[in-house]
């Protein structure tokens, strides 16, 4: 089970593969070699990265 880095809330949803939202703090997560990318979706539908707030550490999927 995923858990969100930004609120490690577990209300997240499957959206793709690989896919995830929080429906907690409403960003978007892509898995990828063990690594949660995290992004934020704005107005216009685009994404913009927030890994730059999380360590590495924060951000390595443990499934």
């Amino acid at each position: 089970m995923v858990a969100c880095p930004n609120c490690r809330s577990k209300d997240v949803g499957k959206i793709g593969i690989n896919q995830y939202y929080c429906w907690n703090c409403y960003i978007e997560l892509t898995i990828s070699k063990g690594i949660i990318y995290t992004h934020q979706v704005e107005e216009d539908g685009s994404l913009s990265s927030l890994d730059d707030l999380f360590s590495e550490e924060e951000r390595r999927f443990n499934a």
